[in-house]
């Protein structure tokens, strides 16, 4: 059978499919992980508020029971607001990890897209090639019909003209 003609770009397509698929993979892993890293910030976020009430109960319950001054209360305070500033900032960085993720999801959808593109154009190619190997074999059929045909003509035509030689 002569080789198919477009096979160079059936293995190209067939190349940019993996690739697409790869590419997915790894747009997956990526937003797996940015969404574990949101989870992980969430959960020190809530840490963090947990350990400064704890924290802040603890203080004002010591100075209870010693009677502090004012300049303590106000350091507690000051204390207390420098943990509220991290929290905040904490805060801002969960915000920045959530459009992460966003754009981590972007991401996944586009690869998938560009999946299914490769695999069509890969269908494509391979239903044409599906397409011209059928041709070819029914092509290869009538010349072996015709091929055959010819030799039966061939022999029965000798035959007559041996039969024909025998009468005369």
């Amino acid at each position: 059978m002569a080789p198919y003609r477009l096979q160079a770009l059936l293995d190209i397509r067939t190349r940019a499919e993996d690739e697409a698929k790869e590419a997915f993979s790894a747009a997956v892993k990526a937003c797996e992980a940015e969404k574990r890293t949101l989870a992980t910030m969430e959960q020190d976020l809530a840490r963090k508020k947990a350990e400064r009430k704890a924290k802040v109960a603890a203080f004002l319950e010591e100075m209870t029971a010693k009677g502090g001054g004012i300049t303590a209360f106000q350091q507690m305070g000051r204390f207390e607001n420098r943990l509220k500033d991290e929290e905040a900032q904490l805060a801002l960085d969960i915000d920045r990890q959530r459009d992460a993720v966003e754009q981590a999801e972007k991401l996944v959808e586009q690869r998938r897209a560009d999946m299914a593109t490769a695999a069509m154009e890969k269908k494509a190619i391979e239903k044409h090639k599906d397409g011209w190997v059928a041709e070819v074999r029914k092509e290869r059929a009538q010349r072996e019909e015709l091929t055959q045909e010819e030799i039966g003509n061939t022999l029965h035509l000798q035959r007559v003209r041996a039969a024909a030689g025998k009468k005369s």
